[in-house]
């Protein structure tokens, strides 16, 4: 009998342990190079129906994921195929650029967001004035290839084509510009990303605390797999110049105010994904060390590489 339920200890162990979600990396950057900008491809474990969270980099991400031999066949195809929709946490050339250049040869898909966020490329992107209107909506006439779903704050949508639902929570970037995180769940587990975000602190917002708030529990109950979160700056940078980022220091109070919410024990380990550093001279260098030296927590800190396949 203690060896039966040794065993059945084991396979539940196991089977807690095993990933939820498949991510590939297209663009990890905040700027400077436009091969390399903010767009995560995210399914379901074992599914090869991609979400994108964001869009900055498309083809660039997925030739640089084949090379790597995280993915097969050709870029285009692949993009057309298996990349089933766009959740866009605000229309920021950096995170949109991909979607709107790869439009042409791209096929039929939905674009998720909050409204600020799809009447940007509704009345600036796609429309006629700056590039052809390939959506459903906007300037006529509309080429009806993407399909607008406005997604409403703190409400789940389904993700259409995928077994992934996703919970849009508004940021602020740079107030009262709007930006977006997304909580995305397959079956009871979820990850979690956040577009560009400045602090509360600097943004004179509750927007982040609203957020941890949300998510505190999914992380005590350890249904929330990951988290990522743009660090743009080192701590050099002044808190007037951030233009609605975040530094090491700002990070490292935000993770304090999230551990309000689940507990300091339940963040220990907790993988905390870095997105969006901005390229300049050792600045990302800068921001490690100091996301290292400030981790009292004991967060694991996670550097996504373009086209290297992380799973949660």
């Amino acid at each position: 009998m203690k060896r039966l339920l040794f065993f059945l200890l084991v396979i539940t162990t196991a089977c807690r342990a095993q990933s939820s979600f498949t991510v590939i990396p297209l663009g990890v950057k905040g700027g400077t190079d436009e091969s390399n900008l903010s767009s995560y491809a995210v399914a379901a474990k074992g599914s090869n129906n991609y979400v994108c969270l964001d869009a900055g980099t498309l083809h660039a991400g997925i030739q640089k994921s084949i090379e790597n031999k995280t993915l097969q066949g050709d870029a285009t195809s692949w993009l057309r195929k298996n990349v089933k929709g766009y959740l866009i946490s605000h229309p920021h050339f950096d995170h949109v650029a991909g979607l709107i250049m790869n439009a042409p040869e791209d096929s039929s898909k939905y674009i998720y967001g909050i409204e600020s966020c799809l009447s940007v490329l509704k009345e600036k992107h796609f429309s006629w004035k700056s590039w052809a209107n390939f959506a459903n909506e906007g300037e006529k006439p509309t080429l009806n290839k993407y399909t607008y779903q406005t997604l409403i704050p703190a409400t789940e949508t389904p993700l259409t084509n995928t077994s992934l639902y996703a919970t849009p929570f508004v940021l602020s970037h740079v107030s009262p510009n709007e930006s977006t995180a997304f909580l995305v769940r397959n079956g009871a587990n979820y990850i979690l990303y956040l577009g560009d975000t400045g602090s509360d602190r600097i943004e004179k917002s509750d927007n982040l605390n609203q957020l941890w708030k949300a998510i505190g529990p999914l992380i005590r109950d350890k249904k929330l797999k990951a988290i990522f979160i743009e660090v743009s700056f080192d701590n050099l940078q002044p808190e007037n110049l951030l233009f609605g980022h975040l530094t090491p220091r700002l990070l490292t109070e935000e993770l304090n105010a999230l551990s309000n919410y689940c507990g300091k024990d339940a963040l220990k380990n907790f993988p905390i994904a870095i997105t969006h550093m901005k390229p300049y001279k050792d600045r990302e260098q800068k921001i490690k060390k100091q996301l290292d030296e400030l981790n009292v927590l004991g967060v694991k800190f996670v550097f996504p590489q373009q086209g290297k396949v992380i799973e949660f």
